[in-house]
């Protein structure tokens, strides 16, 4: 077995990592973050990390290039202070949806940022419902891909019920999320929106596939971003029939406009985790906040005592 456990902090979500130690009944590693008037960051480790078994907690959220160069320098840091086994804990991997060539002449950039996190030092990956799961193909180091459905699934239980609940998948891609959340609540009707796109963030169109006459429509989806694509989908249910829309998106990266857009939209609620930090949030009777620190504490605590992490999801 490693070292003993330690928990570094990026500065992209302290809250999310304060929970996620007080979950481990442990206190943060020291860790000195400066940013110089020129924007280059410099580290110091704090701790004795030497055969230690070491996680760094960082969001690659906006502003997403500083913060992956933060991590990628905190984990140089440990890697020459002789940290024993390095685990880059990632809850949202920033990034991810560009994960394939869509046309001639353009970067596979998921998979450089997969490349240049194994340069740095880690030793693994722990991330969090990957936009594509066919990324942690991207690695050479084992990757954990955990999943926020779980944390949501009682609490769509608990609120909504099974009667008279459809689950929506807002495209083809996401349907094998949608059918395993449908499956969790008793299998619930299952129903896909098809979508055509006009362009980066723009829908062209939209048309459901499946009966949602008269029923509270569940979108699942893995990110909400500028909202676009969600509330059009809201808009294409509410056209079709159905009584009530409410969505579930594990990232709330929420760009631009969108939470305006969202307030002006028909959507009843819009069901988000914490692996994205939105302080503002919690004051919204609209959007709730799902925390799943305990989920990724307990994959820490597996990973450091070489238990299974995959058995959480069984």
């Amino acid at each position: 077995m490693p070292g003993p456990l330690l928990v570094f902090a990026g500065r992209s979500n302290p809250h999310f990592a304060q929970s996620v130690c007080q979950t481990l009944s442990t206190a943060p590693a020291q860790i000195e973050i400066v940013q110089f008037s020129d924007g280059e960051i410099s580290v110091e480790i704090g701790d004795n990390v030497r055969g230690g078994d070491v996680f760094v907690l960082q969001s690659t959220c906006n502003p997403g290039n500083d913060h992956l160069m933060e991590l990628l320098i905190i984990i140089d840091a440990l890697k020459r202070s002789s940290a024993g086994r390095i685990t880059a804990a990632i809850p949202y991997f920033g990034y991810a949806r560009q994960d394939r060539k869509v046309k001639p002449r353009v970067p596979i950039t998921a998979k450089l940022i997969a490349d240049m996190i194994t340069t740095a030092g880690a030793d693994r990956v722990l991330t969090m419902d990957l936009h594509a799961g066919q990324m942690m193909g991207f690695f050479d180091i084992p990757v954990d891909n955990l999943y926020a459905l779980p944390t949501m699934i009682p609490y769509l239980r608990s609120k909504f019920g099974v009667e008279g609940v459809t689950i929506v998948s807002p495209d083809v891609g996401g349907l094998e999320r949608a059918r395993l959340v449908a499956t969790r609540l008793d299998n619930c009707p299952l129903a896909v929106i098809d979508k055509r796109r006009s362009g980066v963030n723009r829908v062209a169109s939209m048309t459901v596939v499946g009966d949602v006459e008269g029923q509270t429509c569940v979108i699942v989806d893995d990110i909400a971003d500028t909202g676009g694509t969600l509330i059009k989908a809201v808009e294409t249910l509410i056209k079709a029939g159905a009584k009530r829309v409410v969505a579930c998106c594990v990232h709330a990266v929420l760009s631009g406009d969108s939470r305006a857009r969202l307030r002006s939209s028909d959507i009843e609620e819009l069901i988000v985790t914490d692996t994205i930090p939105h302080h503002d949030l919690e004051s919204s009777d609209r959007i709730t906040v799902l925390s799943v620190a305990p989920v990724f504490a307990e994959a820490m605590r597996r990973i450091h005592s070489d238990d299974s992490v995959s058995s959480l999801f069984s």
